[in-house]
């Protein structure tokens, strides 16, 4: 049935296209500016969707009749307009505004500019991404995408090797990420430390390489009605480098001011001809960081030492043996990007990536009088001398992305997308320096190395997208998306689950390890009509079903006024949805972890949704979030270099997925309450689960400001200033009766503020750009607004809460252009060596000092001022 849907479908709209064809001729010619060629502009003719860009000698060839309007757009410069008159017209663009960029995300029947846009997006080039000096692509985003967070988070077990990563502090299962328009698979870790984004699952931004990348763009509002399930709070779009001039390799190095934390980084890219007239483009890229450590002092009068040995332990190590800090990291990537003709109206694409990463990160230190049972079994040391021991969590992380296409022009108006995607990541954990104690316990000895087993997730996708024009005025995109995804959890070495497992992680039991799938099916349409040239409209809908969860509409409605030719106004309305991952539908683990205060692990087990413990305590099955997502905003252009935008949101999100706190018994060992009897009767410690349970309202507003081009003798200033507001409430927490009836907090306060008060609620970015003679200089100032940790002395009461004020960081940055070759930059971030508030004891979340800053909630991270310094060759 669904191959005659799509046979239908595509025979209705090859018939409208056909009947739209017009006489066309070869129009040929060179796009240039003052300094020469230009690679890459954009040339679409005006009316249609037929369009392509110039190649790295800033030629194009596009079918065109005399009398239609080409259009010439790329980043930085004026917009130019040209009726066809003869086969060869050459173009010179002058510097003008990037928010006249022609941008791809969110317009899939119609190219338009961010001004012509309905919804807001950001267009950022590559280049200033790097010139922030940051190591990684996601560090990159954070300090130039004021709405985008992702922060390192220490001892947080797999956690600390994904860092999670959101847009408007909705969580990181709420944000889609796009590699040529093409989804990109999510991780196959689900993000259980006390972390911002904890209980979800995202994409692994580690794993694309900066230097593959041309640009990136940020669709700023819920696309669900457009781009499916995950989309709720926008679209992070990543557009891979196709064809460039020059070959180039880039290296760098950094530290931090405390002498800690040393990066490396290479990585080369070109692009090579190949057949006749297809292009490969191909990255390759190495990094490697090691750790830092900001650990605290303990306090010795409460930290339990008794024996001559361990009080002398403490003395030698008042940090208590801690690792607090980023994690080792090294990792390769390869990134292929071709396209070859097919025909004389087809093209054939392919891209692929492949990044492989090992990481450590640290448990927390065993100190000797933690673990008395292993001293007195004389394991690793004798009793006299024991020094306790930190466990390491080391893991090996791949991911792959794969997608082969073909885009078919059907007629001057009409194109047509079809693809299949394969994508995925897989972690595989080894645990080093650690002991199982119950079986030490029962057989005299350990070993001290584990492998707990690990996860993968993968995804099939086959898309059909035809978009074109019913008119001039009217613009349609339509399609079908099929999907399936896998969720792996493998099965860990039988030492590593023995008993409670080895200790720190425990590892993953032969009940626990299985692999699970679903398949969903997905029809879209969109149709925006250009009533006038100032007035536009647009509608879309979705539809997807879920093999495991049923079906959903969403559908959206935007709008776009212009304010003559510099203005416009612009509002959207739409709903969404997510569906659980196979991850939070599935895992099942359980394992010894070290709470806060306490000296002695206690056993958190996670269970499945759908295990029989679970239903019994009357939790829900798992069914999709919905959104409501109303946002309105305006855009101008006070001249051709200053332009400025500010949009408003609201996004509402139902039945949101939590990840519950821990349930189990309570202080009052004289009687069982209805809870714990049946926590006794499935042979439970203590439980946690995925569940419907909460409704959330994100309120917020972006602004963007760009002023350009600003003469100053002989150099030119560009100033920006992106700013975000964000605040999160949790309007309903509904607990199923029995869990109520006994008294039970599902998601407590320590956990609401995860989603509530984690991450900044606001952030603006001020930078300034100075280009002089043969040198570049940046100067960029991000300051990030307060955040709050929920205390864990007394998890009702907000009296032992610490907000942590506002932190302003200052980077500072130069390129030198020895020529046209080779260039050295240079950067000082955190210039003034600026730390989030120390946290206070009376939190309970320092760990008796071991924590000098907050584990839980993050700023602007804990590296301090940070030196870096590199060189680029242009081959």
């Amino acid at each position: 049935m669904v191959k005659l849907l799509q046979f239908k479908l595509l025979v209705f709209l090859i018939c409208i296209g056909v009947s739209d064809v017009i006489v066309a001729q070869e129009v040929t010619g060179t796009v240039s500016d003052h300094s020469g060629a230009l690679p890459g502009v954009s040339v679409i003719v005006k009316g249609t969707s037929v369009g392509i860009t110039t190649d790295f000698d800033g030629k194009y060839d596009i079918n065109a009749s005399d009398g239609q309007t080409l259009v010439f757009s790329y980043v930085g410069y004026d917009t130019q307009e040209i009726v066809v008159s003869g086969q060869t017209i050459d173009v010179v663009l002058k510097a003008g505004v990037a928010l006249d960029a022609v941008v791809l995300t969110g317009n899939r029947a119609k190219p338009r500019t961010i001004l012509d846009s309905p919804v807001p997006i950001d267009n950022i080039d590559v280049a200033e991404l790097q010139n922030s000096g940051k190591p990684t692509f996601d560090r990159m985003l954070v300090f130039k995408v004021p709405s985008f967070n992702s922060q390192n988070q220490a001892i947080s077990d797999a956690t600390a090797h994904y860092d999670p990563a959101d847009l408007r502090g909705l969580g990181p299962s709420r944000t889609l990420v796009l590699v040529n328009g093409k989804r990109k698979n999510q991780s196959a870790q689900v993000y259980l430390g006390g972390s911002p984004g904890k209980g979800e699952v995202g994409v692994d931004l580690k794993s694309i390489p900066t230097a593959a990348i041309e640009r990136v763009e940020v669709l700023r509002d819920g696309a669900s009605a457009q781009y499916g399930s995950d989309a709720v709070a926008g679209v992070l779009n990543i557009i891979l480098k196709k064809d460039v001039e020059y070959s180039t390799f880039t290296s760098r190095a950094g530290i931090t001011s405390e002498n800690d934390g040393f990066n490396f980084s290479a990585d080369f890219n070109s692009s090579l001809k190949f057949g006749d007239g297809g292009v490969i483009n191909f990255t390759l890229g190495y990094y490697k960081q090691q750790i830092t450590n900001r650990a605290g002092f303990v306090d010795p009068l409460t930290e339990g030492a008794t024996r001559d040995y361990e009080i002398d332990w403490l003395e030698d190590n008042p940090d208590a043996g801690m690792t607090v800090g980023q994690p080792e990291m090294e990792k390769g990537d390869l990134f292929v990007n071709l396209e070859h003709p097919l025909g004389e109206n087809g093209t054939i694409y392919s891209f692929h990536g492949f990044t492989s990463r090992t990481g450590k990160s640290f448990a927390f230190y065993r100190a000797p009088y933690w673990r008395s049972d292993v001293a007195d079994a004389e394991f690793l040391t004798s009793t006299t001398d024991f020094k306790g021991y930190q466990p390491t969590f080391e893991a090996k992380i791949n991911d792959h992305i794969n997608v082969l296409g073909v885009k078919y022009s059907l007629s001057d108006k009409w194109n047509m997308d079809t693809s299949v995607t394969y994508g995925s990541n897989d972690i595989d954990v080894t645990v080093n320096n650690s002991v199982n104690r119950d079986y030490l316990a029962d057989h005299g000895t350990s070993p001290t190395s584990f492998n707990p087993g690990g996860y993968k997730f993968s995804n099939l996708i086959g898309n059909l997208d035809i978009s074109g024009l019913v008119s001039e005025k009217i613009s349609i995109a339509t399609g079908l998306e099929i999907k399936r995804e896998v969720f792996s959890a493998f099965e860990g070495d039988p030492f590593s689950y023995y008993g409670g497992g080895s200790d720190s992680f425990a590892g993953i039991k032969p009940e626990e390890a299985g692999v699970w799938d679903r398949s969903n099916f997905a029809a879209y349409g969109q149709v925006d009509y250009d009533i006038s040239e100032s007035l536009l409209l647009g509608v879309a809908a979705r539809y997807e079903n879920f093999s495991d969860g049923g079906d959903n509409v969403s559908w959206k409605i935007n709008g776009r006024y212009k304010i003559g030719k510099k203005g416009a106004i612009r509002v959207s309305y739409s709903t969404g949805f997510r569906a659980p991952t196979l991850h939070q539908r599935h895992i099942t683990l359980s394992q010894y972890t070290i709470v806060d205060g306490s000296t002695e692990p206690v056993l958190q087990g996670t269970l499945a949704n759908d295990n029989p413990a679970v239903q019994a305590l009357g939790v829900p099955s798992l069914f999709a979030e919905t959104s409501e997502n109303i946002a309105g905003g305006f855009t101008y252009k006070i001249n051709k270099n200053f332009s400025a935008s500010l949009d408003f949101y609201q996004i509402k999100v139902y039945d949101r997925v939590l990840f519950s706190s821990q349930i189990s018994y309570d202080d009052d060992d004289s009687t069982t309450n209805e809870i714990e009897q049946i926590l006794q009767d499935y042979n439970v410690v203590g439980v946690q689960f995925f569940i419907n349970a909460g409704d959330t309202k994100t309120k917020g507003a972006d602004l963007v400001l760009n002023y350009r081009n600003i003469g100053i003798g002989n150099a030119l200033l560009n100033v920006s200033l992106a700013g975000n507001l964000n605040t999160t409430t949790i309007d309903n927490i509904e607990t199923p009766a029995a869990l109520a009836n006994a008294g039970y907090d599902i998601f407590d306060r320590a956990e609401q503020g995860l989603i509530t008060s984690s991450r900044p609620k606001s952030k603006f970015i001020l930078g300034l750009a100075l280009d002089v003679d043969k040198w570049d200089f940046s100067l960029n100032n991000t300051l990030f607004g307060e955040v709050t940790i929920i205390s864990d002395n007394d998890n009702q009461n907000p009296i032992y809460d610490q907000t942590l004020s506002s932190k302003l960081t200052t980077d500072f940055g130069f390129v030198f252009n020895l020529n046209n070759m080779i260039s050295f930059n240079g950067n000082v971030n955190n210039i003034f060596n600026v730390y989030p508030d120390k946290t206070n004891v009376n939190t309970g979340t320092t760990s008796n000092g071991r924590f000098v800053y907050a584990s839980s909630v993050q700023q602007q991270g804990q590296l301090g001022t940070n030196f870096s310094v590199g060189i680029n060759f242009k081959l």
